[in-house]
């Protein structure tokens, strides 16, 4: 921990250049630290420590045309060690470039520290790639060489911006009611995934049916980070779009994702992104910034935020139940108190906690990083224990997977965590529902983000260790209440994407009435209604043995694929598109990971050699690092580096001579040979060990027009036990959807497990 004695004693440091400086771009910068009162003794230490959620270059010392470079120098001539250490502080202050003096400086001696040196010809340091308004270059000293460290009363800071305007957004509701009001959202965000502030345009919105209000231009100016246009209306029940044109060309800039009219149903859908921190934690900028960003450039319907408990003092868990009160807008903008337990894997991993209302208990794992002892006897060790603490709690639970993951074979209480964590900033954890499905749990499938960014709703991975984009939660809710999403969740009307805002039903028709349960009957007697119809995530006693079950999706991008599934068994691939469409298109997808845990990186540096063939064109999928993008070498070769983390990312590759010629794929875990016209409809699957990692190839149509897919499949109720029908959606553009399962069983069987 930070030492605290005298930090006024311990000298003062200057950076220059100073000011704003573009997320993502190359800079370099000369800090100067001036002793202070102790000097620095003999192997005494400077430490300048970054956030860990920082993605810049990472520093180095050994290659002086490289990026990174760093450079030290005493003004005394001593003699300096100087090494960059990932690991090398406190969290969230990980990332350390350790200074150490191998002689004694006096005060005012100087260090003169080069971050990005281009003396010899390195470009620099590429800076992080997100906003922060407040960038600290933390200083901390060891001047009598004790190994205890204390900060600078005052440390450098610079402000990172936005850079230019790279691609644009068009956000609606996914549903809404005929003559409901509702907003639609324009932004533009720079390559960084940054929503930016510097464009300048007249641009038409252009609707695909009739909504009242829509005005026909919107302007942006120089100063403007989004549009948000209020009170609009559709008269019809129907599916409208929103399209942002370039008046000049007419070229469509953007595509807002699927709003649907519907008169009949009384729960509407509504867009959550419940999971993510900020500077107060390991995060960045304030968690005011936080829920601002997430109503304001994320246009989210939910929003709430996660600090590791070991982390939250009292006195910040009190300014975060401030800031939810402030924010909750019922039936405009909710938000929700609550904390992420952060337990060691083996005690049950890391679990979110939400509560109904503020003021509630904060029951921590630990207090790794809170010197505070007050209200000890609160905190619950293993997650057994947080279940046992929340019984007498309005309080929501669910499992996650981050640096630790939950184990939840070790500890469930379906009473309290109705649902678990698919997909995050940190991959997509499919295993996760497989253990619950395994062990009997009646679960529902969320997603968020767990951004560390700053950027709830709209959680870009960066130049990071994290690998995907952030999820959200579509939540099927009769109205924009916390009481609503509490009954939504607890029902697990639900379903989880890893962004995308795309339609999905999933329903189970009956022949003659069945019983749908208010919750889990193994719990106890509970309320119950008679129906021909239930939806996903409902448990139901049914009198058919086989139900009709209804899949309807309708993608932000073309559908590639769905899967129907009865929980653990994969019962059908459905296509929009047959054998007969397939053209000269070849999608190659690596996915997986190597463990649960940390270090699940799956590296797949590689390379794609179509060999007796060319390269007509080629599309990357899932490459969220600009600066890791695929790339053509000569004619028949496209290169690439890659890693997943559970997720998935892979190339479209349009060749010019149809099926002609043969594949050879290169990477560190696979490698193999593959004739093109061995390719085709059905996936071609090369295992490669780890967490279901493996190589999968097949062909596609040239263009895919398929957006919708709506089908029923007859499925037969277990003799014993539930029937777990559920989907995955995956699109073209690599995006997916999960529905939570329906779970039905026979009304003479056993009510099943819970």
């Amino acid at each position: 921990m930070d030492a605290i004695y005298k930090p006024d004693l311990m000298g003062h440091a200057e950076i220059s250049p100073d000011g704003a400086f573009e997320a993502g771009s190359l800079a370099s910068f000369t800090l100067v630290y001036t002793c202070g009162k102790f000097g620095i003794d003999d192997l005494g230490m400077v430490l300048v420590a970054f956030r860990s959620a920082n993605d810049q270059t990472v520093l180095q010392t050994d290659n002086p045309a490289g990026l990174g470079y760093v450079t030290a120098e005493a003004s005394n001539g001593a003699s300096l060690d100087v090494r960059y250490d990932p690991r090398g502080y406190v969290r969230p202050w990980y990332k350390a470039l350790i200074v150490r003096a191998k002689q004694f400086l006096r005060e005012g001696d100087r260090l003169t520290i080069r971050i990005g040196d281009r003396r010899q010809g390195s470009p620099g340091l590429r800076l992080q790639t997100f906003c922060e308004h407040d960038f600290e270059f933390r200083i901390l000293v060891d001047p009598i060489a004790t190994g205890r460290f204390t900060p600078l009363s005052s440390s450098p800071r610079i402000a990172l911006v936005p850079g230019a305007a790279a691609r644009w957004r068009v956000v609606l509701p996914t549903q809404r009611r005929p003559d409901e009001a509702f907003r639609v959202g324009v932004k533009v965000e720079d390559a960084w995934g940054n929503p930016t502030d510097r464009a300048d345009a007249a641009l038409r919105l252009r609707a695909t049916g009739d909504i009242v209000g829509l005005p026909e231009e919107i302007a942006f100016r120089a100063g403007t980070f989004a549009h948000v246009v209020e009170g609009l209306k559709v008269a019809e029940p129907g599916e409208v779009r929103v399209e942002l044109v370039e008046p000049g060309t007419g070229s469509v800039l953007a595509t807002g994702n699927p709003l649907r009219i519907t008169s009949d149903g009384a729960l509407c859908r509504y867009w959550s992104d419940l999971h993510g921190q900020s500077e107060e934690t390991i995060g960045t900028n304030s968690a005011r910034d936080y829920f601002q960003f997430g109503r304001d450039r994320a246009f989210l319907d939910i929003c709430a935020h996660q600090g590791n408990d070991f982390q939250i003092t009292e006195a910040f868990w009190d300014d975060l139940n401030a800031l939810t009160a402030e924010f909750n807008e019922p039936g405009r903008f909710l938000t929700l108190p609550g904390y992420e337990w952060s337990g060691n894997t083996g005690v049950g991993g890391d679990h979110n906690v939400w509560y109904r209302t503020e003021g509630r208990p904060i029951f921590r794992s630990s207090r790794a990083l809170i010197d505070d002892p007050a209200d000890a006897e609160t905190d619950c060790h293993t997650a057994v224990d947080l279940f046992d603490a929340l019984h007498g709690e309005d309080a929501i639970v669910t499992a996650h997977c981050g640096g630790r993951y939950a184990d939840v074979k070790y500890a469930h209480d379906g009473r309290i965590e109705p649902s678990v964590e698919i997909h995050s900033s940190w991959g997509t954890f499919e295993w996760i529902v497989r253990d619950a499905l395994e062990q009997g749990y009646r679960i529902g499938i969320v997603a968020a983000s767990d951004g560390h960014k700053g950027r709830p709703g709209a959680s870009y991975p960066g130049a990071s260790k994290f690998g995907a984009y952030g999820g959200l939660t579509c939540h099927l809710m009769r109205e924009l209440t916390r009481d609503a999403l509490f009954e939504s969740f607890r029902r697990r009307h639900h379903y989880a994407t890893t962004g995308a805002r795309l339609w999905l039903d999933v329903s189970a028709g009956f022949s003659r009435p069945a019983t749908v349960f208010h919750a889990n009957p193994d719990y106890g007697p509970c309320k119950s209604e008679d129906a021909l119809q239930a939806m996903m995530g409902d448990i139901v006693a049914v009198g058919d043995a086989q139900v009709a079950v209804t899949v309807d999706a309708v993608g932000t991008a073309p559908i590639e694929r769905i899967e129907l599934r009865d929980g653990l068994e994969l019962l059908e691939v459905v296509r929009p598109y047959g054998q007969d469409e397939l053209g000269d298109r070849i999608r190659i997808v690596w996915e997986g990971a190597e463990t649960r845990g940390r270090g699940r990186n799956a590296v797949w540096d590689g390379s794609a050699t179509f060999s007796g063939n060319r390269v007509r064109d080629f599309r990357p999928i899932n490459f969220w690092n600009v600066e890791r993008l695929p790339r053509l070498e000569g004619d028949d070769r496209i290169a690439w580096s890659s890693f997943t983390t559970g997720s998935f990312s892979g190339i479209d590759v349009w060749l010019e001579r149809g099926r002609e010629g043969v594949l050879q794929v290169e990477t560190p875990s696979l490698a193999f040979e593959l004739p093109l016209a061995d390719i085709g409809y059905e996936d071609k699957v090369f295992e490669a060990g780890g967490l279901e990692k493996r190589i999968r190839i097949f062909a596609l149509p040239d263009e895919n027009p398929h957006r919708a897919m709506t089908f029923t499949r007859t499925i037969d109720i277990r003799d014993r036990g539930d029937t777990r029908p559920f989907v995955s959606v995956t699109q073209e553009d690599g995006h997916r959807a999960w529905s939570s399962p329906l779970y039905l069983f026979r009304k003479d069987a056993p009510h099943g497990s819970g």
